[in-house]
């Protein structure tokens, strides 16, 4: 086992108040090394090998080792002899300040050490052993201002190649120091405590999703959970705390950085929908083969004593860094590329995600630079901008997902409604076929008697003949549109032009609009053909647009506008008038359905037949008190 930088070696608004509660709460005060009270630094000390064989000799014993080797904050240490496994340091207090502190301690910032043992003369103060690989020290120790004047020895020995004070110690009082000491630590245990928790409400919110939603949610869920484990069990505070569990902390760092590459790119393949055998699919299938050798690795090292510790840390720490540092590069670009796309998702995702993995890829490259002796930190706070990205991403596919749920409803539901339709206009073709051959020659012979009557009546009764001959024109008209909607079938189709259709269409409505107060305006290109009927695609329209004259009620205008768009001729037909609600636009073409006092819903039967005929489409697209637009679609033909 292993920690990456120590052996060589990361609902969407509740989120966003959590983290903005932490950076007011946490960054609103001096952080870690902005204490007031006073303090003193050791930035200089002296240091020796020690090549005996008894491990366990006092302090006092050190002279006979030979000359001690005055370092400062920083300095390499000198070379190890060959047998010297522990190595002493030896320091002393700054008298000057000693006075000013009723209780002094003793602020050691960064110690690369398994086993600690600090003397004050020849008493011990504080000793510490590890049998797990975790291998940096923050100590914060209490110090009797009876033995400020002693000599102090720190006796240090480690299993890895790091040993030694990277940093300059310091005394300071004790009480007022500890907790500012220890914020920066805290800091990073409060976050990834959040980030867990955050993710545990997620993955117990996934048992409420549909099952094409789990991989992202649950991959997501999981990257920020190794997130929060990886950030809390990075810092020495819970190791110097809660040393008996130093082993569960670590193994939880290790398990968490395995689980999270390639859940990472799990994330990122399914939102940029990148296919089985893209790039991102293949490193994922090579991450999780190389995560689980990993962990195979880690149990079995585990239960042979750790023997293989040197093997484990160039697969698990060398070898995994590279990884880390090439699969951060890749989802780099991958994600600019996308974005550069215009992807919205992938742009996010690179806002955020940049930051991160540009951020990481730099301390990696860092700390093998400085060889192991860098501490990665800058990574918890760019992890921040990296999950509320991807939360971000997340929130944007579950709200086009709903969206997406919601326009095939409606779809749906309009196909419904079609199939019904359809249903009952052949119910009632057939009923009109029958009926309308019955009755139109028993009209037309009344018709006659009554106009021969009407010739030789005069007075009131010449009065009553004449309406009935006009309620017998209007039924007979009545019988028209049934058998025209029982038997639409063009006899004569040819190619119209539609500039030449609606010349004529204009000519007979005009007048009419203009009798109820409204105003026509046509506006059709040229060169727009179709095929079908003329006389009955003038019929479908002249019922559209009439329509619209009744539904002005006055002053008005009707715009009628026809053009072409990829391979269709699109006419639009829209007025001012009263409009209509949901219910009646979803109810126009039923049979027997009329806005109108008189109207039987016929016309408007007939027209959508006709149109239906001619294979064009047509919608009502109104809104009450606002207007009413008809919207015709028919396929282009050639003029040839």
């Amino acid at each position: 086992m292993k920690a990456l930088p120590r052996k060589g070696r990361v609902g969407y608004m509740p989120f966003v108040v959590l983290v903005l509660f932490h950076l007011a709460f946490w960054l609103g005060p001096p952080l870690a090394h902005g204490e007031s009270g006073a303090h003193a630094e050791i930035a200089h000390w002296e240091f020796r090998w020690d090549t005996r064989p008894d491990t366990d000799s006092p302090p006092a014993n050190t002279d006979a080792l030979g000359a001690w080797t005055r370092l400062e904050a920083g300095d390499p240490l000198p070379d190890q002899p060959d047998g010297a496994v522990d190595a002493w340091v030896k320091f002393e207090l700054p008298a000057a300040q000693l006075s000013e502190w009723r209780r002094p301690g003793l602020f050691v910032d960064k110690l690369y050490a398994h086993r600690v043992e600090l003397f004050a003369g020849e008493r011990k103060l504080f000793e510490s052993d590890r049998d797990y690989s975790y291998d940096v020290y923050k100590l914060a120790i209490p110090l009797d201002r009876s033995e400020t004047d002693r000599t102090y020895y720190l006796k240090i020995s480690s299993k890895s190649d790091r040993l030694g004070l990277h940093r300059a110690m310091e005394v300071a009082e004790y009480d007022e120091r500890l907790s500012s000491f220890y914020r920066n630590d805290a800091i990073d245990i409060v976050l990834g405590g959040s980030l867990a928790f955050f993710a545990a409400i997620m993955l117990v919110c996934s048992i409420f999703l549909r099952k094409s939603q789990l991989p992202r949610w649950i991959s997501l869920a999981l990257v920020i959970l190794t997130t929060g484990v990886l950030v809390a069990s990075y810092t020495p505070l819970p190791y110097t705390y809660f040393a008996p569990y130093g082993k569960l902390f670590l193994v939880s760092f290790d398990l968490s950085l395995f689980l999270f590459l390639p859940m990472l790119l799990l994330f990122i393949e399914k939102t940029l929908d990148a296919g089985r055998s893209s790039l991102l699919a293949r490193l994922r299938q090579f991450q999780v083969v190389y995560s689980a050798f990993c962990v195979a690795f880690m149990l079995f090292n585990e239960l042979t004593d750790t023997r293989f510790m040197s093997w484990y840390y160039f697969f698990t720490v060398t070898v995994l860094g590279i990884v880390m540092v090439v699969q951060l590069a890749v989802l780099v670009g991958v994600t600019a590329v996308h974005a550069f796309r215009g992807h919205t998702d992938a742009i996010i995702m690179s806002a955020g995600f940049g930051l991160f993995a540009a951020t990481g890829a730099g301390e990696l490259v860092w700390f093998y630079a400085r060889s192991l002796n860098y501490e990665l930190f800058l990574w918890k706070w760019a992890v921040l901008g990296f999950v509320l990205a991807f939360i971000v991403v997340l929130a944007r596919r579950f709200a086009n997902d709903h969206e997406r749920v919601l326009r095939h409803s409606k779809e749906l539901e309009l196909y419904n409604n079609r199939l019904q339709r359809h249903e009952k206009m052949e119910i009632i073709s057939e009923l009109a076929a029958s009926v309308a051959h019955e009755v139109r020659n028993p009209l037309q012979v009344t018709r006659g008697f009554i106009q021969l009557l009407c010739e030789k009546g005069d007075g009131k009764e010449k009065a009553y003949l004449q309406y009935a001959l006009e309620e017998l024109d209007r039924a007979s008209g009545i019988i028209t549109d049934f058998l025209t909607f029982a038997k639409p079938q063009l006899d004569d189709v040819t190619v119209l032009r539609l500039s030449d259709e609606f010349e004529h269409i204009e000519g007979i409505l005009v007048p009419m609009a203009h009798l109820q107060g409204g105003e026509i305006r046509v506006d059709v290109e040229d060169d727009l053909y179709v095929r079908g009927n003329s006389s009955k695609l003038k019929q479908a329209f002249v019922n559209i647009i009439k329509n619209s004259i009744e539904a002005l009620n006055g002053e008005g205008k009707i715009e009628i506008r026809a053009y072409r768009e990829l391979d269709d001729v699109v006419v639009r037909v829209i007025d001012n008038g009263h409009g209509m609600d949901e219910d009646e636009l979803s109810r126009l073409g039923e049979p027997y359905f009329s806005s109108k006092t008189k109207g039987t819903g016929l016309g408007l039967m007939v027209t959508f037949r006709i149109i239906e005929v001619m294979q064009g489409r047509l919608e009502f697209i109104s809104k009450k008190g606002v207007g009413t637009e008809a919207i015709v679609r028919f396929p282009y033909a050639s003029s040839e």
